[in-house]
């Protein structure tokens, strides 16, 4: 998309890339603002907003948002899903009530409790719906529940958003099978009004090579659900051979190599860098010793006595074909045998026709026949979503798609029309131009804190130990807040080029008719030019600084009141770094008016006024100062605060005050607790 096409549209139209490239759109870049300036109830809050299973989506979302993140174009994205697993973990906020709207009626039946079936519940219990959820197993949470390993996601953060559905009003039947417990017609004869298929894909898949009948054959969903349920082990240490190269495949490599395994040899038709497992898992099953045999595909099993002493295979020279579908080229020339004891099918997953057979329609290759756009299948009320419609792929997706049938299921009961074709995706903001991604200061990404590769191995705890605080907060800060930043007026502006001459970033361009244009998309979002512009023509489109200067006036208010005798004095700090960590947020200060700006340089001396004009008797603004641990992204800020400082200390000074009642200071972020000093020594110079 062009610079021009955005600047056609309302800027509210505008996604973050984060934003338009999550399923869920979840609002990326607002709730890493909140953890990196310490508010993180407000992360969570606004986490919770879209999204209903964030403890799941906070330990194994596929986080596809950091995929699209602008900050590749610098160094490496922000640890989005990590930091979205700090917010759960330390913030504390309900999901709030459902925004006003068209309200549904009827009973829904949902079969399956995984990602997709919880969402729609989710949804359609908030508007109004009568929502049961049914499912085969004893508990809720489907794929993620059953066979994703503990070591990856505890049953607790599963549980956790489970009783946050059902307190949106969603029921649950454990232990109902649909083909066996359950039918579609005897549910109807129940009264439901709509039924959603949402059974995922719980068959996995073998290849049908000699050797497969007998024992020491396993298949990756069984032996995961074995493993995860029922505390599976092996006996006498055997050697596995996986066959598989998903993540699917890693969870089975492993999980093998907890449940006792000697050895773990995994064997993939992909050569190492086509292999379609996340990167990560890849990397963490290398850790814990698991070999891998690429570009390999499975010939024969080799048998001794009857029992498994290895897998035959032949080598893979091409796994696509030149239009670029699934279509391996095996070379029989060039064979080896990989010896082992047992042998794990992780080649993928499809669905159980039979439960639904003769009550919706089935095609040919055992699918049921789904109208994509529509989410309804040949039965009349009758919907479908998740993987069941989409195939394999990651949980935050299916979600996305239970999500769209939530929406055609609610249109059924009132009696309208859904075609997710006609829904328009909201457009993502463009790429960082390269001379504002060359100003932006590079900043490693704080690693993920995992148990040693030594130790994991050893049990099935979590092997993601998360970020603490201060982690956190500064890899919160590393994000970009795309499209937050300046908006200019063009109503207002007189084109006198101060941005131009302020702004470090290149971010305002002189176009040819000698105007200027502030391009919102690249903007960094430091606000050094909004305050210096002197007709005001710019704003910031996040709302963020102006709630910042909205608080100063109620805060002086409420401590001019309460005067004491002591100087009323007001604190304008930073809220990054440092000013972000809980010591220094929740502290009780009934001294001082604390207001704490998301970046002092995004201060107006307006606002600086406006408090001496309420009745305070001296400002402290604070900066922050080079600091090891928390450095500020942003570039020239100190000098240019000092100068509005300067500016505020010539106003009040004419105006017959003492310039020094008002002062700029820095503190570094490891000398935090000198700020309670810096602030009574001004309260004692005003005396």
């Amino acid at each position: 998309m062009t610079h021009q096409h955005n600047q056609d549209l309302a800027l509210n139209d505008i996604h973050p890339p984060c934003q338009s490239a999550c399923p869920l759109h979840q609002g990326c870049r607002d709730y890493l603002l909140a953890i990196a300036t310490g508010d993180f109830d407000r992360a969570l809050a606004i986490i919770k907003e879209t999204n209903p299973l964030p403890f799941v989506c906070g330990t194994i979302c596929a986080h596809h948002c950091e995929d699209e993140c602008r900050r590749n174009d610098v160094d490496k994205p922000p640890s989005i899903r990590a930091l979205k697993r700090f917010a759960v973990e330390y913030g504390n906020a309900k999901v709030l009530p459902p925004a006003e709207g068209p309200e549904v009626s009827g009973k829904v039946a949902i079969i399956g409790a995984g990602p997709a079936g919880l969402t729609a519940a989710f949804d359609l219990a908030r508007q109004g719906a009568d929502v049961t959820v049914y499912d085969r197993e004893d508990s809720a949470g489907g794929a993620v529940r059953h066979y994703i390993p503990l070591y990856r996601l505890p049953d607790a953060s599963i549980d956790k958003d489970i009783e946050e559905i059902a307190e949106q009003g969603v029921k649950f039947k454990f232990g109902e099978e649909l083909g066996k417990d359950i039918s579609i017609e005897g549910l109807e004869k129940e009264g439901y009004d709509s039924i959603l298929l949402a059974m995922g894909l719980p068959v996995s898949r073998g290849v049908d090579i000699t050797g497969t009948d007998g024992e020491g054959i396993l298949y990756a969903l069984p032996f995961l659900y074995e493993v995860k349920r029922k505390g599976f082990k092996f006996e006498g240490s055997p050697t596995v051979i996986v066959i598989g190269g998903g993540n699917v495949a890693m969870d089975v490599a492993r999980s093998a190599v907890r449940a006792g395994a000697g050895k773990v040899k995994l064997t993939c038709l992909e050569g190492d860098a086509e292999m379609p497992a996340f990167e990560w898992e890849i990397e963490e099953a290398r850790e814990e010793g698991v070999e891998f045999n690429n570009s390999w595909g499975p010939k024969a099993i080799v048998r001794d006595g009857g029992k498994v002493a290895g897998l035959e295979l032949v080598e893979c020279t091409c796994v696509f074909d030149e239009e670029g579908r699934f279509n391996p080229t095996l070379n029989e020339d060039c064979k080896e045998v990989l010896s082992g004891d047992i042998v794990i099918f992780a080649i993928g997953q499809g669905g159980d026709p039979e439960p639904v057979r003769g009550a919706v329609e089935v095609d040919d290759r055992g699918r049921i026949v789904c109208d994509s756009n529509k989410m309804t299948t040949s039965r009349k009320g009758v919907f479908c979503c998740g993987e069941v419609v989409t195939g394999p792929g990651s949980a935050v997706k299916a979600m996305a798609n239970g999500r769209l049938a939530a929406e055609a299921i609610a249109a059924f009961l009132n009696g309208a029309s859904f075609d997710a074709a006609t829904i328009k995706e909201t457009p993502a903001t463009d790429k960082l131009d390269d001379k504002v991604a060359s100003e932006v200061k590079p900043y490693d990404r704080f690693p993920i804190p995992m148990i040693s590769p030594e130790e994991r191995v050893r049990h099935f705890k979590q092997a993601e130990l998360g970020y603490g605080v201060e982690t956190a907060i500064c890899e919160a800060r590393r994000c970009l807040t795309c499209s937050a930043g300046a908006v200019q007026d063009e109503d207002v502006c007189v084109h006198c080029l101060t941005c131009v001459r302020i702004c470090p970033y290149n971010v305002p361009v002189i176009n040819e008719d000698g105007k200027v244009s502030i391009r919102n998309e690249q903007c960094q979002a430091c606000g050094l030019c909004m305050s210096m512009c002197p007709v005001y023509a710019i704003k910031f489109r996040a709302p963020y600084v102006e709630e910042a200067a909205a608080s100063i006036e109620p805060r002086v208010k409420e401590l001019v009141a309460s005067r004491n005798g002591s100087p009323v004095m007001l604190a304008v700090t930073c809220a990054y770094g440092a000013f972000a960590m809980p010591e220094f947020v929740n502290k009780q200060r009934k001294d001082i008016a604390l207001v704490r700006y998301p970046c002092v340089g995004k201060l107006d001396s307006a606002d600086l006024l406006k408090a001496f004009e309420l009745g305070v008797d001296g400002i402290v603004v604070v900066g922050c100062s080079e600091s090891e641990k928390f450095d500020c992204q942003y570039k020239d800020v100190s000098s240019w605060a000092a100068k509005r400082v300067g500016h505020t200390a010539d106003l009040i000074e004419m105006l017959g005050m003492e310039r020094e009642r008002v002062t700029f200071s820095e503190i570094a972020g490891e000398e935090i607790d000198k700020f309670d000093q810096l602030i009574a020594e001004a309260a004692e110079k005003i005396k």
